[in-house]
């Protein structure tokens, strides 16, 4: 167990548990039927975990790298019972995930080089997105950081009102204009407003629509290069918000996202709902982009800082 490092206060590491359940009752009702009668690992067992894993939304290109070196461990170790497998696939998922995410966080910290430290999310309408913002902002707030939000994602009333609704319930203030308003003119205003505060942390909502990438990418360059204006290196953070309950489909969204813009952050939202937790580790190794967030609950403090130990433990114990 020295290779899993404890660094979630027990009720943390029980809501992960607890979050992670229906994704890991899926996968040992098909793992122990992967590899019942069996003894040892040998390629009919290596075959029934590369679909047990492909199932588990894990994703063809990570269950083939996972796959490679358990190989790796049995041609080395000349013999590996069934027994060890648990174990084995819990290290090397962990190691795959450690080329990623390199380093955890154990708490909602920020670079404090950068003042502000501006945070752009980005992802489809549905996903989390806003809830996401309202559950960060109440983090950070926790933390101590001054907060300011910025309701750039004008496309749709409703996106302002809830991220409204957000402020008011965390207490941090936000910048916002009317339907229909240029997003790069609200994310100006929030920026320097955020300055004029002294802020420490600013996150921008943007519109999540994906029927026109073209349109995504101009979209999110505009109010990168506007925000430039006020903070020259903004956004520090391109954070894409995805709901790990539609498994495959978010890896389609991720493809569209890192195409039109330079994310460099994920949380992986309403993962207590779903057996498709398997996706956290196949986006996270096909995108090489760490997993920064999980959502593992409905509740204000549900949304927790990833740490692949951690979730790994959770998932395979």
């Amino acid at each position: 167990m020295s290779f899993f490092k404890k660094i979630f206060s027990s009720d943390k590491k029980e809501q992960l548990d607890q979050g992670l359940e229906k994704s890991k009752s899926s996968f040992f009702s098909k793992f122990n039927k992967a590899i019942a009668g069996k003894s040892k690992v040998d390629d009919d067992v290596l075959d029934n975990l590369e679909e047990v894993l492909v199932t588990s939304d894990v994703g063809v290109e990570t269950t083939l790298k996972v796959i490679e070196r358990i190989e790796a461990r049995v041609a080395r170790d000349k013999y590996l019972g069934t027994q060890e497998l648990n174990q084995i696939l819990r290290e090397e998922i962990a190691a795959l995930l450690s080329e990623t995410n390199s380093g955890d966080a154990t708490d909602f910290s920020i670079n404090s080089v950068h003042k502000p430290y501006v945070i752009m999310v980005v992802g489809v309408n549905g996903v989390g997105k806003t809830t996401t913002i309202g559950k960060l902002a109440y983090q950070f707030k926790k933390q101590g950081y001054s907060v300011v939000l910025g309701a750039a994602d004008t496309f749709r009333a409703a996106a302002i009102d809830q991220l409204q609704i957000w402020a008011d319930r965390v207490g941090v203030p936000i910048v916002k204009q009317y339907m229909g308003s240029d997003p790069a003119s609200v994310a100006f205003d929030t920026l320097q407003s955020a300055v004029n505060q002294n802020a420490d942390v600013v996150i921008i909502d943007t519109a999540g629509r994906l029927h026109n990438k073209v349109n995504l990418m101009n979209e999110l360059t505009k109010i990168k290069r506007v925000m430039q204006k006020v903070v020259p290196d903004a956004p520090q953070e391109v954070l894409l918000v995805l709901d790990g309950s539609t498994g495959q489909n978010a890896f389609e969204q991720a493809k569209h996202f890192t195409a039109a813009t330079e994310v460099n952050a994920l949380a992986v939202t309403k993962l207590d709902g779903t057996a498709k937790g398997g996706v956290v580790i196949g986006i996270s190794d096909q995108f090489q982009i760490p997993v920064k967030y999980i959502g593992v609950g409905e509740g204000i403090e549900q949304l927790q800082v990833f740490n692949k130990f951690e979730f790994v433990d959770s998932f395979f114990k």
